[in-house]
């Protein structure tokens, strides 16, 4: 029996039924059955103006982002599917802020439902530091089926981990 790390906050029924279906050699069928395509934004320009339509769509008073990029180095392994950082500098006697959303370079390839669930999550921290009940509504304004997303992101990380690629 195999370990679904990225499961381990779910009921163990729903773990089971992944189980189930990683036996079977049917989780990818179901993945490719719910999400068919992979999105076309493979480069950060194309990252960045989709997350900007998003922010803009949802967020237009929110504070600007000056970057928004696919980033190597951010590692899945240790539950990260994007970063927001918040750049402090000092020029002159002001202190000047940047926005910056990073997203695993894990996801230039894959549906564009679980890219859109990351840079939603993302973009809510703009508002919300912390993970509390306003920023998970914060979430599911922008995005309503969210939460289902979001599991739906974590079997297909499980099964990149564990089988490999999804799509061809």
């Amino acid at each position: 029996m195999q370990q679904v790390n990225y499961l381990s906050a779910y009921p163990a029924a729903l773990q089971q039924q992944i189980q189930q279906l990683i036996e079977q050699q049917q989780l990818g069928h179901w993945l490719r059955a719910k999400y068919p395509h992979e999105h076309q934004l493979s480069n950060d320009q194309a990252l960045r103006d989709y997350t900007i339509e998003l922010k803009n769509r949802y967020m237009r008073k929110s504070a600007p982002l000056s970057k928004v990029v696919y980033d190597p180095k951010i590692h899945v392994l240790k539950h990260a599917l994007g970063l927001h950082s918040y750049v402090s500098r000092v020029q002159g006697n002001k202190l000047k802020s940047k926005n910056e959303i990073r997203i695993s370079s894990l996801f230039k390839k894959g549906p564009e439902a679980f890219l859109q669930m990351i840079v939603v999550h993302e973009l809510a921290h703009l508002k919300e530091k912390q993970h509390n009940k306003a920023f998970y509504q914060l979430c599911q304004h922008m995005l309503p089926h969210y939460h289902q997303l979001e599991f739906d992101t974590r079997v297909y990380l499980t099964h990149l981990e564990l089988i490999g690629p999804v799509y061809s």
